[in-house]
């Protein structure tokens, strides 16, 4: 094992250690106010802001903080393993759509963006000239969908989504530079986060923009994470197309059946994005924490790592926004299917 490593795995395991799930949510649970929030969070950092701004701020920094400690391990490699570089870029990637967004909507002030270093590759720099921000890095694939520089015709959620398709793409090329026992691992998790993507925007889709079975299928992942005989990623979400809505018994035997909201005596039942999603998170938080000791000083240690720091700063995130509508933590928690476990 690599002194490289070694400092990874111990730095990765102090860092687990005073992060906001399992039992160290309990605290959380008694909050009331966005300050109390804060104050916990960052004692030596809170702002004395309106709601509003208070809320924004804090955001930015669970995301800094987060971005910053990932950056931290990542970083102990001399070199990188290409896996855990792809993981750490996915702030690019979201902040390279949170600027489509904006340039469609005709702001011209750059979003807030995570500085991930000399990792980073868009010319942010460049807003909001879109192509000029992409063009020569592994982005300007997307510049023939930017029609003109106002977007007045470009569907910007076809950008996004054949942005997340390349991501995870990405990912799932490392995994042949993996050694076996990493590539189990790997392609445990990343293979059960991009199907339950895929069933997850499937349903909202469906639900939320009544598209049908044929546009949906034109917006999924078609991603394998082997040979060209393994199956595709999205054949999960393909299945539940012909699946109705409303007819719960449709959803018998389905592979994320789990997953779906429950039925409940004299309702209706119909088909919940909202639970499935945030049922899929708790499911693949669980799944990382698991393989995270599972094999001490190796790269899919890491990569678990970096999934539990995305897991905590979503979460941090929607109890933020929980309490600034007014909510309680542990009503936030119950929304979000989220146990201290």
């Amino acid at each position: 094992m690599s002194s490289d490593a070694s400092y990874a795995y111990a730095k990765a395991c102090g860092i687990v250690g005073k992060s906001y799930f399992g039992k160290r949510i309990l605290p959380l649970a008694g909050l009331n106010t966005l300050s109390e929030l804060d104050r916990m969070i960052f004692p030596n950092l809170r702002r004395e802001l309106p709601g509003r701004e208070l809320l924004l701020d804090l955001e930015r920094r669970v995301t800094e903080r987060a971005v910053r400690q990932i950056l931290t391990i990542v970083s102990a490699y001399p070199k990188p393993p290409e896996l855990l570089v792809r993981m750490l870029k996915v702030y690019e990637y979201d902040d390279l759509k949170v600027c489509l967004q904006h340039a469609a909507a005709g702001k011209k002030n750059l979003p807030d963006i995570s500085d991930i270093g000399e990792f980073g590759t868009v010319h942010f720099e460049e807003f909001p000239d879109i192509k000029a921000m992409v063009r020569g890095t592994e982005y300007d694939f997307i510049i023939p969908d930017l029609k003109s520089q106002q977007y007045d015709s470009t569907d910007i959620a076809e950008i996004e989504t054949e942005l997340d398709a390349h991501y995870y793409l990405g990912l799932a090329e490392c995994l042949p530079r993996l050694s076996s026992e990493d590539r189990l691992t790997v392609r445990k998790i990343l293979g059960d986060e991009i199907s339950l993507r895929n069933c997850a925007w499937a349903l909202r889709l469906r639900t939320y923009f009544q598209k049908t079975a044929g546009e949906t299928s034109k917006h999924l992942m078609n991603i394998k994470l082997t040979g060209e005989k393994s199956p595709s990623l999205a054949a999960d979400a393909e299945a539940s197309l012909d699946f109705h809505l409303d007819l719960r018994q449709d959803w018998r035997g389905w592979k994320w059946e789990k997953l779906l909201n429950p039925e409940e005596p004299s309702v209706i039942w119909t088909a919940d994005p909202r639970h499935f999603q945030n049922a899929a998170s708790q499911y693949v938080y669980r799944l990382a924490r698991k393989y995270f000791h599972r094999s001490p000083m190796a790269v899919s240690a890491v990569f678990c790592f970096i999934k539990l720091k995305q897991y905590e700063e979503d979460l941090l995130t929607s109890v933020a926004e929980g309490l600034a509508l007014g909510m309680e933590s542990t009503s936030v928690f119950k929304l979000l299917e989220v146990s201290a476990s």
